[in-house]
């Protein structure tokens, strides 16, 4: 994967929801275009996380270790 790939997908209209699937088995659901940032080297997360005092926490995913990226489906994205 590369910072391309995520931009190509990012400007997809209308947005569509993905799961990025890392290579130690962790997966993310990408469920609205704000909660992602692409960078040269990794793609950062913002994910929801209700244990924490500011509501999220952020995931940092190196492209190198990124094993596949799934489109969700409507019925799948919940």
């Amino acid at each position: 994967m590369t910072a391309d790939t995520f931009k190509e997908i990012l400007h997809r209209t209308p947005f569509e929801p993905f799961r990025v699937a890392m290579s130690s088995g962790e997966n993310y659901n990408v469920m609205h275009l704000e909660m992602v940032l692409v960078t040269a080297r990794c793609l950062i997360l913002a994910l929801p996380d209700s244990t924490r005092a500011e509501g999220e926490r952020l995931a940092f995913c190196s492209y190198l270790h990124i094993a596949q990226v799934e489109i969700l489906k409507p019925s799948r994205a919940a």
